[in-house]
């Protein structure tokens, strides 16, 4: 498999962190992403969705730890990203965090992962490739 940037949807990550019902998948994940060397990537309202949890209960500094253990990084914003966003959601008819994902995975040529059924069908919709465990 080629190397990738993976944009990860906020799902993933808190399974991943708070041991969810999806923990063994989003290990998987990460783990399969590791093993064919892919990029890692999320975007600035996906990691804060992320870190609200850790900040609520006095962790973030685990939380950016964790996050920056697994070499996540955050995607930029293209100029336009409010316009973009916006052609998003009305195609889409997600709602605007999981736009955010998508629109990250579109500037950087990037497949999504999400355990959201929703999400990865609207990023099939749109072409934008998808990972799954």
């Amino acid at each position: 498999m080629a190397r990738v940037i993976v944009v990860l949807d906020a799902s993933v990550l808190i399974a991943y962190l708070d041991n969810g019902v999806h923990f063994a998948s989003a290990v998987q994940l990460l783990r399969d992403a590791a093993d064919v060397g892919d990029s890692l990537a999320m975007s600035s309202v996906t990691l804060a969705e992320v870190l609200v949890g850790p900040v609520r209960h006095g962790t973030e500094k685990l939380g950016l730890d964790a996050i920056a253990g697994l070499g996540i990084v955050e995607a930029g914003s293209p100029p336009d990203a409010a316009l973009a966003l916006a052609r998003l959601r009305a195609r889409t008819e997600l709602k605007l965090p999981d736009c955010c994902v998508l629109l990250a995975a579109q500037t950087s040529h990037a497949a999504v992962a999400s355990f959201d059924g929703r999400l990865l069908a609207a990023a099939a919709a749109i072409n934008v490739p998808i990972r799954t465990a």
